[in-house]
């Protein structure tokens, strides 16, 4: 581990999402840390072997965990595939950070709820996932929890970025810009999330020294639904009032989402 005047060593793995991208163009605005951006090329964290390769590589003070199986309908259709990110993968990291001392910060979901509960859900509400993919990530916070005591589990929601895709902000902007209609459900609930705020929270977690380790929840804090949210990126991209806005009745998915993922600090 680092000391006094060093500047910590940050590695960050599945940098080649949205959440990973976001936190590199932040770099610049932390001097005192060191990092390291792997993509799923260059770390993936499904092979034990490449992850120990890594962690030895790099000794990290911290990882930053933002590789995740995180399409929700692939993920039934695939089960073993998010298995073997979200629960042997976070696995193989466990071990590389008990090894090497190093803090885990690990991104988890509000989809490790079932949507039930009226209001919105606390870290301390326990979980219900109604889905594969929650399911798996549920179980990777469970490897992290049974084996660490230094970690930062942090459940977020509808995580977007304005620059980086594919996410429903950008769909809807670029649909909107082909004057292409726009038929979304109005009937689940839930916090939108900018990546660029979320990766700010976890480096500032890391600048400041934090030991309030544990799960904790991080999101924009404004509730609304898909329809909403829809609404409130056409004013954002000066887009509105966009006529081929619709609720759309009956939409479909291949796996069942909570209606209600609002998550509380």
């Amino acid at each position: 581990m680092t000391t006094g005047s060093h500047k910590k060593r940050v590695l960050v793995t599945g940098a080649s999402g949205q959440l990973g991208k976001s936190l590199r163009d932040l770099e610049g605005d932390f001097p005192e840390l060191e990092f390291e951006f792997l993509n799923r090329t260059e770390l993936d964290i499904t092979r034990k072997d490449v992850v120990e390769e890594s962690f030895f590589k790099y000794n990290p003070d911290y990882c930053i965990n933002c590789a995740a199986f995180t399409q929700v309908d692939l993920a039934e259709k695939n089960p073993e595939g998010a298995y073997a990110v979200n629960v042997k993968g976070v696995q193989h990291l466990v071990d590389a950070c008990k090894k090497s001392d190093t803090t885990l910060i690990h991104i988890s979901t509000d989809y490790v709820f079932d949507g039930l509960k009226p209001g919105g859900y606390t870290p301390s509400d326990v979980p219900n996932p109604i889905n594969e993919y929650g399911r798996t990530k549920l179980q990777g916070e469970q490897e992290i929890t049974d084996v660490l005591q230094r970690y930062f589990i942090i459940r977020t929601s509808w995580l977007y970025s304005r620059k980086y895709g594919p996410n429903f902000y950008l769909t809807v902007r670029d649909k909107a810009r082909k004057s292409e209609n726009l038929n979304i459900i109005d009937s689940q609930r839930g916090c939108p999330t900018d990546a660029t705020n979320l990766s700010r929270h976890i480096l500032e977690l890391i600048t400041s020294g934090s030991t309030s380790y544990g799960i904790s929840h991080f999101t924009d804090a404004t509730p609304m639904t898909w329809f909403e949210f829809a609404g409130w990126i056409l004013e954002q991209e000066g887009l509105a009032p966009y006529e081929k806005l619709q609720k759309a009745e009956n939409y479909r998915t291949f796996a069942v989402r909570p209606t209600n993922s609002i998550l509380l600090h």
